[in-house]
């Protein structure tokens, strides 16, 4: 007779997917005209999964034969996760409105989209891994392109799409290749088997984890997976490239970690290897591709690909003190980007989007505390003191170097030094160009995200680096502690 599983370290996943049904049944029945009503509930339905999280079980809990774990790493991850897309929500309902695409679909996307993330970040198997993923993608894809009228955004799912199977055929490939050679997709299990392995490892496992990193190096658009970002962050509307600069980079970094820490922690000769290459690629790529773009979206995309770069220095580091550089590193990249995407979102020029880093010329000038607060992300952004972007450099940077990956380090700050031009080229433009055409005044809600954010990157940041520091260190500690 069949056990039925301990449900409680499940419990907030599977709220966030009763809800995600209540909210499509309300959108149906509501029709056109529900999107607020809709939106306002999915943020609501995100606090109640956040709230669920922090009353769950304490260490670690393993259910559903071993297919799902809830620990506080796990916690940790999520909790940004459901920031992130809240803000994401929150960000999206004017846009969509004065784009005429609102619909209800979209909140419930971004709904689905985070359970899939939340079931990622808790994966203890890399099938649970794969159906979590694939339930992330499948949601991301369609929203890449949800101005169905529009050619950029058609083909920015399209391309996303395509890219995004190639990647999940690595995925694949590279699991049964672990399960052939090992006998099994367990991480707990693998993890033993590895650590018992008599002499070198089976070249078929290291190949098979070689091909996972592959797959998984494409959700953090890491060099050289890279190559869908710039394109998908410019042809998709600006909300969903607000969603995707965040949520989604951290539950792909985090289930990184979780899997190359977990059960290929033995291997981490191997796989160290693969990720310094990918780490110094992307800052070096992200650097030099941002420099000649005019469009702001694309510069960002860019930008996300160095700030992977600097994230995945930590994870090279293999030890408890890198990976909660890089937790800490991705708790205020999620701040400094969703200040960023907040401004681009609220700016308009005679009622159309603003995309080009011209459109921002005389910000200062029109709208002078929106231009500040652009400049405070910018300068955190480009990692300079006393901005947070500097902490979380040094978070990913001295576990590193007490690692000795000197080279590494001298990449990062090398790129972090070039990165100044294009995040000052926005400074410049917005206070020493002329006005060409004045913007239109922002949205409440946009300018109260704004503020929070910049706020907390700048001058009270310092009050909430420690408690996010602690819990970066015991979200360390208990993966590291699991092995």
């Amino acid at each position: 007779m069949a056990t039925i599983p301990d449900l409680a370290p499940a419990l907030p996943e599977i709220f966030l997917a009763c809800a995600s049904m209540v909210l499509l049944m309300i959108g149906v029945f509501r029709g056109d005209g529900s999107l607020r009503l809709v939106s306002w509930l999915t943020v609501a339905s995100f606090i109640a999964t956040g709230f669920l999280l922090l009353q769950g079980p304490e260490g670690r809990a393993v259910t559903f034969n071993g297919l799902f774990v809830a620990d506080s790493f796990g916690t940790f991850a999520k909790l940004l996760i459901l920031i992130a897309s809240s803000l994401a929500v929150i960000l999206s309902v004017n846009y969509l409105e004065k784009e005429r695409v609102a619909r209800f679909e979209y909140p419930v996307l971004i709904a689905l989209a985070t359970l899939g993330m939340l079931a990622m970040v808790s994966a203890n198997d890399l099938i649970s891994l794969y159906v979590g993923l694939e339930l992330q993608s499948l949601a991301l894809y369609v929203i890449a392109s949800f101005k169905r009228d529009v050619a950029k955004s058609t083909e920015a799912g399209l391309k996303y799409f395509v890219l995004g199977a190639l990647s999940s055929g690595l995925l694949l490939y590279g699991s049964s290749l672990v399960y052939g050679f090992a006998g099994t997709t367990s991480f707990d299990k693998l993890a033993t088997v590895l650590t018992g392995a008599e002499g070198a490892p089976s070249a078929g496992v290291v190949i098979g984890m070689v091909f996972v990193a592959a797959g998984l190096a494409f959700k953090i658009s890491a060099v050289p997976f890279h190559m869908w970002t710039p394109d998908v962050y410019e042809g998709a509307p600006t909300s969903v490239t607000a969603f995707f600069a965040v949520a989604p980079k951290v539950a792909a970094i985090t289930l990184f970690i979780r899997v190359l820490v977990g059960p290929f922690g033995d291997l981490a000769v191997q796989w160290q290897q693969v990720i310094q290459f990918c780490a110094g690629a992307s800052m070096i790529v992200g650097a030099l591709g941002a420099i000649q773009q005019k469009n702001i979206k694309r510069l960002m995309a860019y930008s996300s690909i160095g700030h992977i770069g600097y994230a995945l220095v930590g994870l090279s580091a293999g030890s408890v003190e890198g990976v909660r550089g890089v937790l800490i590193y991705m708790a205020i990249y999620l701040v400094m980007n969703v200040g960023v995407f907040a401004i681009i979102l609220s700016m308009r020029q005679s009622g159309r989007a603003v995309e080009e880093v011209a459109d921002l010329a005389g910000l200062s000038k029109t709208h002078p505390l929106l231009a500040f607060a652009m400049a405070v992300f910018m300068w955190s952004l480009a990692g300079v003191p006393p901005a947070a972007g500097f902490w979380g450099k040094w978070a990913v940077f001295l576990p590193a170097i007490q690692a000795g990956l000197y080279p590494l380090a001298i990449v990062g700050v090398i790129a972090s030094g070039i990165s100044c031009f294009y995040y000052l080229r926005v400074i410049k433009a917005m206070y020493f160009d002329d006005v060409t055409e004045p913007l239109d005044r922002p949205t409440p809600t946009a300018g109260f995200v704004v503020a929070g954010t910049a706020l907390f990157v700048f001058p009270i940041y310092i009050f909430f680096l420690s408690p996010i520091t602690a819990g970066a260190a015991s979200a360390a500690a208990a993966l590291f502690g699991a092995r």
